[in-house]
């Protein structure tokens, strides 16, 4: 990934770019880009920043605006790093040194990088300065550092398959986080082995919570223990091995992801942590209120790190649920539709095989944009559960708790459970079980008939809602359900 940001790098200069904005966490391994690509023009390349100046000399320390002063005197074809341009940017002094600077770049052919983990260009800067972003290590790059450090402090070659698990445990983190993993995993398990593996992915987990918008979760559940949902389970069938190399073969696009929309507790959630678990896939929570609710990170840091990490672990299932809170917490900032219109065009344009399953309850809360085609592959509506689909949901619950369903009228129990969500339904099960046991017994079909009976569905509170979410999903929305028609309980009342 680095030769190809090289490679981006070289075509912008050559094509008479003179400013460059270089995004990165990892401003070693950026300078180290920069110093392939001057090398390979016979240039120089210098680093200046407020505090070290200019190297070899230390000029212009202090500020951007003297830094600019102290370079614009070297009259040699080189490329200038400028390191934390971001704090600078709103300094009108500097702005408008920058932009008096660019001709006399491209007249000597010489190149001026401003880097930093994001930069918010102002208006001035805007249309001449060319964008470019570092993606974390690839595969191919942490496993050539990890064979040189096994080679360095081990003297021997790892096992290939040992160190395809090594690499595939440190994705998603920094080369110098991974480095540092490697070497402090390696040496509390005495070499590269299966301790070794499990301890990296341990301290990738550990590393990984300073993304405060991006989570690990255990996809423990598969779709199997998923009731009902059979239009979408078997969309999902058909894409499973659309992610193979045999699939690029054919001409098929790497699936998007898809967009489930409908009502709470039935089932939208638990299908996203399925399809990870199904199609062995890691998978990542990416919290957006968190996003726009941290104090540590500007949100399109928080934004920007996070769909890295989970394109550098691709294949991977990226979720987000209740996307339309992630909306609503970020009324209030003022670089939300920025933030936003450049999170939509990551939905759209990503090469990297990241499935995306997004969750809503509420439709009214989703912008019109989130829901063009192009953003997902589809859109699937999660209705309350069918009769048959509450006698699959009831056996599923109780077969986890050690309970065969055919020993108890899970038929007419789903007939009495018509309101309930999924949700609900295993809420009922649990309750009976608790009865049951604090009377000293087994679960009989009664306790399960009175824990139905009382509880309280959901729709009966927001009766009107869920009305409103089937009326608007009807034409717009595909079932996820195997009877195409939308359940309505009320219909015609």
């Amino acid at each position: 990934m680095s030769t190809q940001c090289t490679e981006e790098l070289r075509a912008l200069l050559s094509s008479g770019w003179r400013l460059v904005a270089f995004e990165t966490f990892e401003e070693d391994r950026a300078l180290q880009v920069l110093q392939r690509l001057v090398q390979a023009g016979d240039q120089e390349l210098s680093v200046w920043s407020a505090a070290r100046g200019c190297d070899p000399d230390g000029a212009g320390a202090g500020s951007l605006d003297a830094g600019i002063i102290a370079l614009s005197q070297r009259t040699q074809p080189g490329v200038f790093a400028l390191l934390d341009a971001h704090r600078w940017l709103d300094d009108p002094l500097a702005v408008r040194r920058l932009r008096d600077w660019i001709p006399q770049l491209t007249a000597r052919k010489q190149a001026a990088v401003l880097l930093a983990p994001v930069l918010e260009l102002p208006d001035e800067l805007a249309r001449d300065t060319a964008r470019v972003s570092l993606p974390l290590p690839s595969h191919s790059e942490l496993q050539n550092v990890f064979q040189r450090l096994l080679e360095k402090n081990h003297g021997s070659e790892a096992d290939t398959s040992l160190l395809d698990d090594a690499v595939r445990g440190a994705l998603g983190l920094t080369a110098g986080e991974a480095q540092r993993v490697f070497r402090r995993a390696c040496r509390t398990a005495d070499g590269l082995n299966t301790a070794a593996i499990d301890e990296i992915v341990r301290d990738k987990r550990r590393a990984l919570r300073r993304a405060p918008a991006l989570a690990f979760h255990e996809a423990s559940v598969d779709l199997a223990e998923v009731g009902g949902l059979g239009e979408l389970k078997s969309w999902l069938a058909e894409r499973r091995r659309a992610f193979t190399e045999e699939a690029r073969r054919f001409g098929l696009p790497v699936p998007r992801g898809l967009l489930l929309l409908g009502v709470q507790g039935c089932g939208k959630s638990l299908s996203a942590k399925a399809v990870a678990q199904e199609w062995r896939f890691p998978l990542l929570r990416l919290d957006l209120a968190a996003a726009f609710g941290s104090g540590r990170h500007a949100p399109e840091l928080a934004m920007r790190e996070a769909t890295q990490i989970a394109e550098s672990l691709a294949p991977a299932v990226l979720w987000i649920d209740e996307i339309e809170k992630g909306f609503a917490a970020s009324a209030a900032d003022p670089s939300a539709n920025r933030v936003f219109g450049s999170f939509l065009t990551w939905l759209s344009e990503k090469q990297a095989p990241v499935f995306v399953v997004a969750t809503a309850n509420d439709v009214a809360a989703l912008p019109p944009e989130l829901l063009r085609r192009g953003r997902f592959d589809e859109l699937f509506f999660v209705d309350l559960p069918t009769a048959k689909e509450r006698q699959e949901i009831l056996s599923i619950h109780l077969r986890k708790r050690g309970r065969d369903p055919s020993h108890y009228r899970v038929v007419e129990l789903a007939e009495e459970a018509e309101r309930l969500t999924g949700a609900e339904l295993e809420q009922a099960v649990t309750a009976a079980l608790y009865t049951a046991f604090a009377e000293n017994r087994e679960l009989d079909d009664d306790d399960l008939a009175n824990a139905i009976g009382e509880t309280v569905p959901l729709y009966d509170t927001y009766e009107e809602r869920i009305k409103e979410l089937r009326d608007w999903a009807r034409d717009r929305a595909r079932s996820a359900s195997v009877d195409a028609k939308m359940v309505d309980l009320f219909a015609g009342g």
